[in-house]
Order: structure tokens, then sequence, then C-alpha cells
């Protein structure tokens, strides 16, 4: 029940409060000053992410005997599955107006733990600035949507915006798959199920098998980790259902290469025939900051259209990221440096940033360039016309 290092079960219990209390204390710190991660690591001071960046919340170091207290408390009854797994995923809740997805894992020194806020009220679509093309998927029938981008780049906050406009427009059944929960949803028009593995499902592939007996309309699977469940999601998507899931991958032609590239070589033109068909768009998305101070989604999106169904199917990816651009005004579709572009002309962005952050720098900078001639140009215009009025 506690460690033998801990001499009484009395002082245990103290010192499992003191930790668990000190966390807390933290959490509310951290979400006051607008954080979004808390990094709790034995050996090291507690840090958090606030605008994007590591800064130190607390000047006192982790022992390896809070580490272990902190677990116990946290986990309670899973502290064995940590032990046996040497991570756990799980949401932990603070109050009714917080709550946070927690990774706890062993690390060299000891435990750490990583918590992150998940907000309770589930944005908009149009409040998180995302592209309002995006909007078409939530009202798709059939096929697939995968949402890519590196860890901590907000694909489940697009998701709940996407899964929450369903919900509130349509009569469907939805069952998500998700490891672990983050935003709750309540039932509006449509009924929806979340299941969370480890707690109410075994894993993500056996889990999306079943869904397919559970007449479902969309189904969520919160990210596609392995071959198993990136077959079952396509044969979902093929058999009538509208499929969403997440990849760690940078870009849409990326995204297909991953998917296509799971499958044995002997499999692989039979899925790029079954994926040209199915998909019907690839949202990559990165977190770029703001001259504001905060962050905001940079975002590729890939649509689908009869050119991008062919370049798919006849292993034409490099072609991809040109079909994109070439897209942007009939299609909706866009790169990444589209993306950049018109938040740096938005005012959103920095040029720095915007240059930073773009697949290529050097054309990027050409295009700014542009902005800038279009900015003096309008600048002159509206002179001209002040001296005018000025003349008369």
């Amino acid at each position: 029940m506690y460690n033998s290092d801990i001499d009484t079960k009395e002082e245990y219990m103290l010192e499992n409060e003191d930790i668990a209390k000190k966390v807390s204390r933290l959490l509310f710190k951290m979400v006051k000053n607008g954080g979004s991660d808390l990094h709790f690591k034995t050996g090291s001071n507690i840090r958090a992410r606030i605008n994007g960046e590591i800064v130190p919340i607390s000047n006192d170091k982790v022992t390896k005997r809070e580490g272990i207290l902190l677990a116990k408390a946290l986990l309670r009854g899973r502290f064995e599955e940590l032990v046996r797994e040497k991570s756990v995923d799980f949401t932990y809740k603070l109050n009714e107006q917080l709550r946070f997805r927690v990774n706890i894992f062993f690390q060299m020194d000891g435990i750490s733990a990583v918590f992150r806020i998940i907000p309770i009220s589930i944005p908009s679509i149009e409040s998180l600035n995302l592209p309002s093309v995006i909007k078409k998927f939530c009202y798709l029938k059939r096929g697939l949507v995968i949402v890519t981008g590196p860890t901590g780049s907000g694909k489940s906050t697009t998701l709940a915006s996407i899964i929450n406009e369903i919900n509130l427009t349509q009569r469907k059944h939805i069952i998500t798959i998700e490891d672990p929960i983050e935003f709750v949803y309540k039932d509006e028009k449509s009924i929806i199920n979340q299941r969370s593995i480890g707690q109410d499902a075994k894993n993500f592939s056996t889990s999306l098998r079943a869904a397919l007996r559970e007449d479902p309309d969309v189904i969520l699977v919160g990210e596609a980790r392995d071959l198993e469940t990136i077959e079952t999601a396509l044969h979902a998507a093929e058999t009538g259902h509208l499929v969403f899931f997440t990849l760690h991958t940078i870009s849409a032609k990326d995204t297909v290469s991953r998917v296509v590239g799971m499958f044995p070589s002997e499999m692989q033109n039979k899925i790029r025939l079954s994926l040209g068909a199915i998909l019907q768009g690839v949202i990559s998305q990165r977190l770029i900051p703001t001259v504001e101070g905060k962050r905001t989604a940079a975002v590729e999106l890939l649509v689908k259209s009869a050119r991008i169904e062919s370049l798919i199917m006849e292993g034409r990816d490099d072609e991809i990221n040109d079909a994109l651009y070439e897209g942007k005004e009939v299609y909706g579709t866009q790169t990444f440096d589209q993306s950049l572009l018109d938040l740096y002309a938005k005012g959103i962005i920095s040029e720095e940033d915007a240059l930073n952050n773009a697949t290529n720098e050097n054309d990027l900078q050409i295009k700014i360039k542009q902005v800038h001639g279009l900015k003096n140009q309008e600048r002159s215009g509206t002179v001209e016309k002040d001296i005018i009025a000025l003349k008369r």
C-alpha cells in the first residue's frame, strides 16, 4: 500500500497529501499565468509551458520520494500498472472548471509527470480561426479525415471543434475512442459515446472493430498507432462511416506516405486505391507564436478533388504540395507556407516567426516582400487621395 522506505502509514498519508496539495497549487498558478503544461520531474524543479516557452514555476527540486508519493496519490489503484507498463495516461480533475490530461512515467532519475490543461468549454471552428472549409468535413456522410501534427499542436482541440459542430447540428451516433478522454461532450442533437482506453476499452484496434457493430455514423479514433487500427479505420470509411483519426506527421504528403507505408509492399497498390477513394481531407497543423504573446494554428489543408485522388492512387505523393498550392481558390486547399503568409498578412504573427516555421523559407520571404509592396501601394493610394481631397 505504501513504500517500505516511508516509516509509518500515517507519515505516508501526510506526505502524500502534502505533495498533492503542492502540485494542485502549482497547477492553479500555471493556469493563472496562461500556461498549458506543467512538467513535474524527479531531480529537477517544476516547470510550466507558458506561451510556448518552458519556464520554472517552482525553485524546489523534486526528490525521488516525492515522485513516488505523487504517483501513488494520483494513480491510487493503478500504481501497479505504472510499475508494470512504465507509463500511464489518465485524466486528472482539479475542480469543476479545471481538468488535465496527464502522462506519468519513469525516467532515469525517477518518476516524471506532464499535466496538460483540457478546456472545459469546447471551442468552435470559428473561434479557433481555422479555415472555414474545415466545416464542410462535419457534413460528410462517409469517408476519412486525418488530423496531423506534432505533439502539442492542437490536434485534439481541432477534432473537438469538429465533433461538437456535428453534435450541435445533426442527429448522429458518434463514438469516440480516446487515450485518455479529453473533451467531454454533452448530447445535443447527436448521441455521443466516449470510450477511454484502459478504463472502457482494451485498445484502439479492438475498440474500433467493436464500434462497427454499434450502429455508428461518426467514429473518432484518438490516435492510429498501429497497422491494425489504420486497416480497420480504412474499412470503416469504406463501409459508409465518417471516420476521424490523428497521426504524428507534419504535412499532407507525409500523411499519405505514412498510411500507405504502414502496409506490406505487396498490399500498397491496393491501399492507394482505397485511400484515394475514401480520403476526404487532411488537416496538418502547428502552433505558432502570435504578436500578442499567444499561439495560433497554422494549417496545411488537403481537400478531396479528382486531382488529389489521382495523385494518391498513382503514387505521385511528391506532387501533392503543388496541388494544394494551386487549389486554394477553387477547393480551399492550402500549403503550410500559404497559411503562414495569410497569418502574417493579417498581422497575427511576425515576419520572423513566419520565416522560422516555413517549409521553404526563401519562397516565403519573396511572398512576404510582395505583401510589403501591396501594403506600400495601399498607403500611397491613401496619401494621394488625401492630397486630392486637400486640394479640393
